[in-house]
């Protein structure tokens, strides 16, 4: 009987996993400095994630050439599960057509699920002689070249979103290229610039304040937030439903296991009423989807992108 019990033991030690996961911190890394929407997914995230998972979850802000470097570190870490890329579109499917990027955003991540989404909104100052969608449209057509559209930085979101307009109405304004959201905002404010395509997680307390003026958003239906403001879609602009997502990706590699978990403590912990309803009054809209339909909307992203980069000679600098 001793014997018997010597060989099932011994059988249950083999047969049992070689550590238990996690067995060390999580790192969330955002390739972002502190106090952006990526940021503020990844903070709520470290402090739900445990519930779930048991242990400690830590995020750390590695920021630099428009998310990539890291993104790249993440890249090469060990696919074991304790370090994660928490981030915006950028790094996963814009920066790599604008920039060389040490990584290959789609072999070199493993991806877990989109987070959330937020739109876009085409914001003029409150003065603005602009009222509508097709007082801009009417505008620019007999003015090309004339209204300046400001945005964080070429290649940014607010970027793309100014570039496919255009192409997509057939008209032409003034891009204007700063460094961050914050001097967008202020020159908006101060009559300097014309319009931008604002996400709406910025763009909101200025318009409740009255300061800015919403014509139009880039979803594919009506913002709860913005009830009165018309989709591009639903004002004849086609194609151009427009969103920032944060997501959640690791080391290409992840076990499957390890995958699985993960994506239902990300899941459970962004599902919380409390949190999912403090992001949906900030904006953003919830996502949530498997690795499989994540995988596949990167690699839509990723062409449509491309495609507009490359057909509107669009460079990083």
């Amino acid at each position: 009987m001793k014997k018997l019990l010597s060989v099932l033991a011994l059988g249950a030690a083999l047969a049992a996993p070689a550590f238990a996961w996690p067995d060390k911190p999580i790192t969330l890394v955002v390739p972002f400095p502190p106090g952006g929407s990526t940021d503020l997914i990844a903070r709520t995230l470290s402090s739900k994630m445990p519930e779930k998972l048991g242990g400690t979850v830590i995020v750390d802000n590695k920021a630099g050439a428009t998310g990539t470097i890291g993104a790249a570190q993440v890249a090469r870490a060990p696919a074991d599960g304790h370090t994660l890329l928490v981030s915006s579109l950028g790094p996963f499917v814009i920066a790599p057509h604008l920039i060389k990027v040490p990584y290959d955003a789609l072999k070199d991540l493993d991806p877990i699920t989109v987070a959330v989404q937020a739109p876009n909104v085409l914001v003029v100052p409150a003065a603005s002689v602009h009222k509508s969608l097709a007082d801009v449209i009417a505008f620019e057509k007999a003015n090309p070249g004339r209204m300046t559209f400001a945005s964080s930085g070429n290649g940014s979101s607010d970027h793309l979103t100014a570039e496919l307009f255009w192409l997509q109405t057939g008209t032409s304004g003034i891009h204007v290229p700063y460094k961050g959201g914050g001097p967008v905002m202020t020159d908006l404010l101060g009559n300097q610039v014309d319009a931008s395509f604002m996400n709406i997680n910025t763009a909101m307390p200025q318009l409740k304040a009255g300061k800015l003026k919403a014509l139009a958003i880039t979803s594919a239906r009506r913002s709860p937030l913005l009830p009165d403001v018309p989709t591009l879609e639903e004002s004849g602009v086609k194609d151009a439903n427009v969103y920032s997502w944060q997501a959640i990706a690791a080391p290409r590699g992840l076990p499957a296991d390890v995958k699985k978990r993960l994506h239902a403590a990300i899941v459970a912990g962004l599902s919380d009423p409390q949190v999912s309803s403090k992001l949906l009054e900030l904006g953003f809209e919830m996502v949530l989807n498997t690795p499989e339909q994540f995988a596949a909307y990167q690699a839509a992203e990723y062409v449509r992108w491309q495609k507009l980069i490359v057909s509107r000679k669009i460079n990083a600098d």
